[in-house]
């Protein structure tokens, strides 16, 4: 049989269930916690697997590399609750893996990062001994920016010592409101647009701080395309060339001109998913931003009005229209994957099962 494409899903969410089993008793102490289960007991391909599996099949070739759903650990527990979360959520990764290869090459780690000491610890237990290929984080740590400097020693042991790439997620809720005014974010606007602006928030801390001029070698995967940024890439570009010229509190000015890029190029440093639905105008000005080398394939799977497999449907369609070249293809699904995360994988293309 002729050997199928491989499509490589980079960001697709699961529960491992002992992780989820766990996560469905400390909502009955958590008002915000048991809101979100609520809607997560509808999705059955969340934390199913023997459903996830047989949904994943409709397509041959198509594998995932897992990520474990919202919330971020550090919002489920003090500092030292949240380790053990973090190790009860990887070693269910860890075991899916072990157990389904051909569906699930690999999977990211996830961090208890309101304790650093801990998630530097299991950061090299979840590498080093059962194989994750990154680690996940949240575009805050319950409220506090990630270019804080407590937690440099988490970008610098990925880049420094592991080489692998960081999975950024947005993360707000309805209690971050829109206006000052109010108390809460009304018509999920915290959401809709507000995820988008906290990624890209996140994003331009990251290049004002100077993380890419301390770590050249960071590699960072952000969700949703890079938010913002493509679309307002002039905006970016030539707006912030004038980086200084709207503050008078503090030496912007002088910042800009300790940088060893202009801050457009930056932001091009940036690796991103293509989960935006599957939208293939904003796909394509996702390309025309970052380049095909930085965007890799990434579904959102399973939080679509289907349970799962509409975005990933969804996503096909999207690139078809897009046409594109057959190289640029390849790296999309999987080539720039494969290389981000130096995955050994039996083949180049899977194989259809007689």
């Amino acid at each position: 049989m002729k050997a199928a494409e491989r499509k490589l899903d980079i960001f697709p969410h699961i529960f491992p269930l002992e992780y989820f089993e766990r996560m469905k008793k400390i909502a009955e102490g958590n008002q915000g916690l048991a809101a979100a289960l609520k809607r997560w007991m509808h999705i059955p391909v969340l934390w199913d697997l023997g459903r996830r599996i047989q949904m994943m099949k409709r397509w041959p070739g198509y594998q995932q590399v897992l990520t474990l759903s919202m919330p971020a650990i550090e919002f489920l527990g003090s500092d030292s609750e949240t380790p053990e979360l973090a190790r009860l959520a990887n070693d269910g990764m860890a075991e899916i893996v072990a157990r389904h290869p051909e569906l699930f090459p690999c999977f990211v780690a996830s961090l208890p990062m309101n304790n650093v000491q801990a998630s530097l610890d299991e950061m090299d237990r979840a590498i080093g001994t059962l194989g994750a290929k990154g680690v996940q984080i949240f575009t805050n740590v319950n409220g506090r920016p990630l270019d804080e400097p407590e937690f440099f020693p988490i970008f610098e042991r990925m880049s420094r010592k592991y080489d692998l790439p960081i999975w950024v997620h947005p993360s707000r809720t309805a209690k971050w409101a829109d206006y000052p005014t109010e108390q809460k974010s009304k018509y999920e606007m915290w959401w809709l647009f507000g995820w988008p602006y906290e990624t890209s928030v996140f994003m331009g801390r990251l290049v004002f701080s100077g993380m890419y001029d301390k770590l050249p070698k960071l590699k960072i995967i952000t969700h949703h395309l890079g938010a913002m940024v493509p679309f307002l890439a002039n905006r970016v570009g030539y707006g912030m060339d004038q980086f200084g010229s709207r503050t008078a509190d503090e030496d912007y000015e002088g910042l800009r001109k300790r940088m060893k890029k202009r801050p457009v190029d930056y932001f091009k440093m940036f690796y991103n998913d293509t989960s935006i639905n599957g939208w293939a105008s904003g796909i394509r000005c996702g390309l025309d931003f970052f380049g095909t080398e930085r965007v890799l394939f990434g579904t959102d799977c399973p939080f679509d009005p289907q349970g799962g497999p509409l975005f990933i449907r969804e996503t096909f369609k999207a690139l078809d229209k897009l046409k594109l070249k057959s190289a640029d293809r390849r790296k999309i699904y999987s080539g720039n994957a494969v290389n981000l995360l130096r995955l050994q994988l039996p083949n180049e293309a899977v194989r259809r099962k007689k």
